[in-house]
Order: C-alpha cells, then sequence, then structure tokens
C-alpha cells in the first residue's frame, strides 16, 4: 500500500492505513505492508519520519506566507536534515480568502534553513510542493541577507552543505511552463495577476547575480520558483517521489511484493510525471507487478492509465456518489475502494 496524500482529506499515512483496512476486510490472510510515500509537498517528513527510524525532530518557529509565525519541524537522521517547505509556505496555511500570490512570500523557509544549518548537517534535503507563493525564492533569500549581518558566513555555510532541492515537478522559472503561467492560478492568480507576477519574476531574475544561470533548470519553477533560489545556494534538483521511495526502500518492498496498491486525490495528466503515483507505477512495472490505483477523482482514461503502467483506477467520487461525499469521508470510502479492488484482483 504506497499511496501519496489525498489532499485536503488524508495524509499518505492514513490513506495507506484505510486502503489496507479495506482490503484487509476482504482477504483477511493478505500480508499487507504500509508504505506511505511523498513528492517533496505536504507529508514530506511524516513519511520520511515514519521510514528513518533513527530520526529526530528539532522544532522551529517559522512565518506562514502572510508572515504569521507558525509551528515547523526539522528532521534529523545521521548527517542529513530534512525540511518540508510547505510548513512555511504552504497553500494549506491559508484560508481560501488569503490565497494571493501576489501578496505571500517564502521568507519563512530562511528560519527552517538558518534551524538546519545549525544543527551541523552535511546534507540538507529541502521537500518543495504545496506552495502558495509565487517569489521565485526572493523573500527567503532576503530574509537570509538579513539574517548574515549579524551572521557572517551564513549562505556561505549554505553553500558548503550537500543542498538537494526534492521536487515534485521539473519546471523551468520562467516562460509558458514555468513557475507562474503553470501553477500561478491554482494558488489565486488570475489572468491579470499571472502576468504581474512573471514581469516580477523576471525582475528578479534581472537583480540578482547568477539566478539567470539557473532559472532555466529543471525543478527551478518548483514550489512558485524557490527551486529556483534554492539551485542559486548551490543545490541540485531530485525527483522527490524517487528520493522518498529510496528512502523508504519501495525496491526492496516491491521485490517481495505480489502487488501494489497506490493512490492520490486527484489522478491526472500532471501524475504521470515526477510525482508519486506515476514513480510507483513505473516502478511497478519494472517489477512486472499488477498497479491498482485509488483517488479521489480519475481524469485519466483507461487506455493512457495503462500505457503508464497503472492496470485499474478506481474514483472515490464514483463510489460515494459526489467529491463532496467522498471529502466528507475519504477514509471509509478509501476502504470501499481498496474492498472492491481486493474483490477483483488477487496477488500472486
Amino acid at each position: 500500500m504506497a499511496p501519496d496524500k489525498f489532499a485536503g482529506s488524508l495524509s499518505a499515512v492514513q490513506a495507506a492505513s484505510a486502503l489496507s483496512d479495506g482490503w484487509a476486510e476482504v482477504r483477511p490472510a493478505d500480508e499487507l505492508v504500509q508504505l506511505p510515500m511523498s513528492d517533496g509537498g505536504p507529508g514530506f517528513l511524516e513519511v520520511l519520519g515514519a521510514a528513518l527510524s533513527a530520526g529526530s525532530t528539532l522544532p522551529v518557529t517559522v512565518t506562514d506566507p502572510l508572515r504569521r509565525p507558525v509551528q515547523a519541524t526539522v528532521l534529523l537522521s545521521g548527517d542529513a536534515a530534512y525540511l518540508e517547505s510547505a510548513q512555511a509556505v504552504g497553500l494549506h496555511l491559508l484560508r481560501p480568502a488569503e490565497r494571493d500570490p501576489e501578496r505571500a512570500d517564502s521568507a519563512g523557509l530562511a528560519r527552517l534553513l538558518i534551524a538546519a544549518v545549525d544543527t551541523g548537517a552535511e546534507r540538507i534535503v529541502v521537500g518543495l510542493g504545496g506552495s502558495a507563493t509565487n517569489d521565485g525564492g526572493r523573500g527567503m533569500l532576503e530574509a537570509l541577507h538579513v539574517a548574515e549581518r549579524s551572521r557572517p558566513g551564513l549562505i556561505a555555510a549554505i553553500r558548503r552543505t550537500s543542498l538537494v532541492i526534492a521536487a515534485d515537478v521539473a519546471n523551468p522559472l520562467l516562460g509558458p511552463a514555468g513557475a507562474t503561467a503553470v501553477y500561478g492560478p491554482q494558488k489565486g492568480a488570475t489572468r491579470e495577476a499571472v502576468a504581474r507576477l512573471e514581469g516580477r519574476m523576471l525582475e528578479w531574475v534581472s537583480a540578482l547575480p547568477g539566478l539567470v544561470e539557473v532559472a532555466g533548470l529543471p525543478g527551478a519553477g518548483a514550489a512558485g520558483g524557490l527551486g529556483a533560489s534554492l539551485l542559486w545556494l548551490g543545490g541540485h534538483y531530485e525527483a522527490g517521489a524517487v528520493l522518498v521511495a529510496a528512502a523508504t526502500g519501495l525496491a526492496q518492498a516491491l521485490a517481495a511484493a505480489d502487488l501494489v496498491l497506490t493512490g492520490e486525490g486527484a489522478y491526472d495528466s500532471t501524475s504521470l510525471r515526477a510525482k508519486v503515483v506515476g514513480t510507483i507505477a513505473a516502478a511497478a512495472a519494472q517489477a512486472a507487478l499488477p498497479c491498482l490505483l485509488v483517488a479521489g477523482r480519475v481524469m485519466v482514461g483507461a487506455r493512457e492509465a495503462a500505457a503508464h503502467g497503472v492496470d485499474e483506477a478506481l474514483a472515490l467520487a464514483d463510489i460515494a456518489g459526489s467529491i463532496d461525499a467522498a471529502m466528507a469521508q475519504p477514509a471509509r470510502w478509501a476502504a470501499v475502494a481498496a474492498g472492491q479492488l481486493a474483490l477483483q484482483w488477487s496477488p500472486g
């Protein structure tokens, strides 16, 4: 059972539990392994915390996209520190009426980076995804420069670490495939606001020496352009789902499995890229295993899903009767969907 979160309703851990409950009710003799997943967005630390048994957490007070104090954590394991940018810049931190990427900024992530450096970590992994911001990381870098006034060498210390950008998208910073054009509307930007935000992004690229050289790299457009500023700090991009799969031992789990069940909130064309379900389906195909999927909504046709390694996909909205009904009791309907699949599919 290797699902992502069902955004707005179930964490990946909760989803894995619900799917397991539903399957076990129909096939109680089957051995079920829960392996909740993430691609770097909300829930990144919860998933890694469950997988990294020797890890510990450090609480940190940061600011949200409107610079109000919120609580976040740094996950420590060995010489690595893991951060979840959504804890500081996440869209879920704002009420619907507050969502405005022209106001929201990324300053809060600076405090998490500073806390990670202060632990002495040699490797810092920043999960990117689910952001309310579209400032290209300007707020974060400006906050770091302010902190540097009282702590000379701070930015150099960040650059000396192995900085990893674990993102769910590989978009560049600018242009029709960039952060603003593709994801701005999802954060509440109107067509006019998208044009203004792209103009601001161009100004930011022009203002910061060296930013233009990384603006076109994969992941630069992740989390409203935070990826670009983290690349400027010396980071390198890795697909978040692949990174989490390695940390959670997905390959070893698949080697001992007969069938894989994954899931997410909305199964659409973006799922087929660097997202969790696309990564799981590809890994299942490589291991010659059937891959089943449960999602709140399914917007990918059966033929296209099969071409990407998904043998069957069920939508909670269809089973529950509507998306509202599914959202009202997501764990219940996820269990029902898993039970239906268990009736149709026999592992092995």
